[in-house]
């Protein structure tokens, strides 16, 4: 077996290794009776809305590689896109850095659908400049529309907020500029930037903003069963706690997701909507992903052993025809 399939398969089984452990500390974080009586306190309403827009962000994930794979010139029908991409970041979501954890997992599907290392590569920056734009777009918007509570969340003044949410609105603005007249590859020094076309470019940006929204609809569903916080506040808390986690540090040292759900409701009902996003938007998820990563190495693996057992048929044949004649 080739050393870079072997690191591929490891790969693969430390990303499934990983992700059942991290689900077992996760979980182990809260007792029983904490999980079951904090998802019990959610109306089946709000339970299901909050699946439901879980499921529309997933949605939008297989879209940034739907759009990445046209950008590297191997476009995949919707399914197989759909198919790693879910898997992908259902177990990287737990996991952590996505990039590497998921990254190995989409090589896994795209190079048997015909892909190359440099092709996949591709893929991943597409996904990774999707989710920047998408958190800049709907970051900038959410520093303009709420100031104060990003005054109080972060600690900086108005002027520096302003200054943040003007520069996160030029990055879409730029890139779609860039998009539309530079064209082709975009040169810096010793780098070098293949841009996609512009239509192109402005669904990777409607997509990556409809994303982070749908993830922001997930939380504030559950947060709607404890408060009557609106949504636009908690959209654009979520993301101002994503875009300031990049400048600047989290007050108390919480993670991103922790900060902000308990500055909106402090006390232990942020404990119940954090416990039932976590559950609704990665252990779900995860608990879907994993067997569908596991029955698709199994059938992909056979379709892969019929085309080798095919080709080898193929080439005696063609020997025996060669040597007849």
């Amino acid at each position: 077996m080739p050393f870079s399939r072997l690191l591929i398969r490891l790969a693969v089984a430390l990303a499934i290794g990983g992700a059942a452990v991290l689900l077992y500390r996760a979980l182990g974080r809260y007792t029983l009776e904490e999980i079951t009586d904090s998802v019990a306190a959610i109306p089946a309403a709000s339970f299901a809305g909050a699946a439901a827009f879980a499921a529309a962000s997933y949605l939008c994930l297989t879209g940034f590689d739907w759009l990445a794979l046209r950008y590297a010139g191997k476009p995949l029908a919707w399914r197989r896109a759909a198919l790693a991409s879910f898997v992908s970041l259902s177990i990287g979501h737990n996991i952590g850095v996505a990039a590497l954890s998921s990254g190995a997992i989409r090589y896994r599907f795209y190079t048997r659908w015909g892909l190359d290392a440099g092709d996949v590569a591709k893929v991943i920056l597409f996904s990774g400049a999707t989710v920047g734009l998408g958190l800049a777009t709907l970051g900038g918007f959410g520093l303009l529309l709420y100031p104060a509570e990003a005054e109080r969340l972060v600690g900086m003044g108005r002027p520096a907020l302003t200054g943040v949410a003007a520069a996160c609105l030029a990055v879409p603005v730029l890139y779609l500029a860039a998009s539309a007249f530079v064209r082709g590859k975009l040169r810096f020094r010793r780098w070098t930037l293949d841009l996609p076309a512009l239509p192109l470019a402005a669904a990777q940006v409607a997509v990556g903003t409809l994303n982070f929204a749908c993830v922001a609809a997930c939380l504030h569903r559950l947060l709607a069963a404890f408060s009557d916080v609106s949504y636009l506040e908690v959209a654009a808390i979520y993301v101002i706690g994503n875009v300031m986690a990049l400048v600047s540090h989290v007050p108390g040292g919480l993670g991103v997701l922790e900060a902000t759900v308990l500055y909106l409701l402090p006390g232990g009902a942020a404990i119940g909507a954090l416990i039932a996003f976590r559950v609704v938007y990665f252990f779900v998820p995860l608990a879907f992903g994993l067997p569908l990563l596991l029955a698709s190495e199994y059938v992909l693996r056979g379709a892969s052993g019929d085309q080798d057992a095919r080709r080898v048929s193929q080439e005696k044949a063609a020997a025996a025809s060669s040597r007849a004649s």
